[in-house]
């Protein structure tokens, strides 16, 4: 049997087989950006994985970027999640909430009224991203965050991280990727700071060093991953060197012990292979990510390349994935038009994908 249904240990977190369910987004939070019944019964068909990690999910009012995404902030929040955590422990998974802090990937529309914009830097990003009906426009200017204010935005992550173990969740996953505020103070295209925060690598790096060593502080080293892209370009990134960025990065967060590092695999330039660059420079566990096929993510686990490998719009379209890779079993078809259509209880696109009969 290949290693992709053996069992994993990351860090506090005891998989029953290898295969993660990616965080994707799917816009279908409630009012208040509360998760709603039919989000808890999405994440109990897909509590066979061995972790499901949560669509990207605000810490704070002001993390807030896209329309009817879910938030861990408020009381009526917290429950919401109590009862997806609760669904998916009674189907015998695991899951963890991706924080997801979208900084200057903002449209004001989305947001609370008197939630602000703010990113490292007073620069917009260049990205249009869709408002409330679906069209897509120009994001908000953000306002540079003064440094005395950048321990509040780290005490935000905090709060939500310790609401996720109150709801009963696993852990939590930093967002660090596709251009959001942890991505934006590590790119040097984004961060043109002057204090601590900005100019070298070291100083750039800094925000997600401290985030993580304060989330660990909070609910411990084990239950804490990150989710890292380096070289991606999606919202307005464009370091100058990523491999620099991310060697930094992996080397300065290796010592705190956390559960796994989540790389989305892409090409890196000069021709460095990304998943050999985080094996070089970071000890722990890694899942890999990105288009993966059952033979492509059979070879990396059986050459130790990864511990977990995880999986997308295949889980969406497929509750039953770990099922029907066990099986050889053809996958359905992810229908792209009702990825993000549906409001409230609608369940098309969402819990209404079939298991194998």
């Amino acid at each position: 049997m290949s290693q992709i249904f053996s069992s994993v240990r990351l860090g506090d977190l005891d998989l029953a087989n290898r295969i993660v369910m990616a965080p994707m987004t799917r816009d279908r939070a409630g009012p208040g950006d509360v998760p709603t019944a039919t989000m808890v019964e999405y994440y109990r068909q897909r509590a066979s994985a061995g972790l499901i990690v949560t669509e990207g999910t605000q810490p704070s009012a002001a993390g807030k970027g896209y329309w009817r995404t879910p938030g861990i902030h408020s009381a009526a929040q917290v429950e919401g999640w109590r009862q997806v955590a609760q669904a998916v422990h009674g189907a015998g998974g695991r899951i963890v909430v991706q924080l997801m802090h979208c900084g200057r990937a903002s449209v004001r529309a989305n947001k609370d009224p008197d939630a602000e914009t703010i990113a490292p830097s007073a620069i917009r990003c260049p990205d249009l991203i869709a408002g409330p009906d679906g069209v897509p426009v120009e994001p908000d200017m953000p306002r540079a965050l003064e440094t005395s204010e950048i321990k509040g935005v780290i005490d935000e992550y905090v709060s939500a991280a310790r609401n996720a173990v109150a709801a009963g969740l696993d852990g939590v996953e930093l967002h660090c990727a596709s251009g959001y505020l942890p991505m934006q103070f590590l790119s040097s295209n984004s961060n043109q700071r002057t204090d601590a925060y900005g100019g070298s690598v070291q100083n750039r790096v800094r925000f997600v060093v401290e985030t993580l060593d304060a989330l660990a502080s909070a609910i411990g080293p084990g239950r804490v991953g990150f989710r890292i892209c380096p070289g991606v370009t999606f919202n307005g990134m464009a370091d100058a060197d990523p491999v620099e960025t991310y060697t930094t990065l992996l080397r300065a967060a290796d010592p705190l012990g956390l559960a796994y590092v989540h790389l989305i695999h892409i090409p890196l330039p000069g021709g460095v292979d990304a998943l050999e660059m985080v094996r070089a420079n970071w000890s722990g566990a890694v899942i890999e990510n990105n288009d993966l096929t059952l033979a492509r993510a059979q070879a990396v686990l059986d050459e130790g390349k990864a511990e977990a490998v995880s999986f997308g719009r295949a889980f969406v379209a497929n509750p039953d994935l770990v099922a029907r890779l066990r099986a050889g079993a053809p996958l359905a078809k992810l229908n792209r038009a009702t990825l993000y259509t549906g409001q409230g209880d609608d369940a098309r696109g969402y819990t209404d994908y079939p298991a194998l009969s």
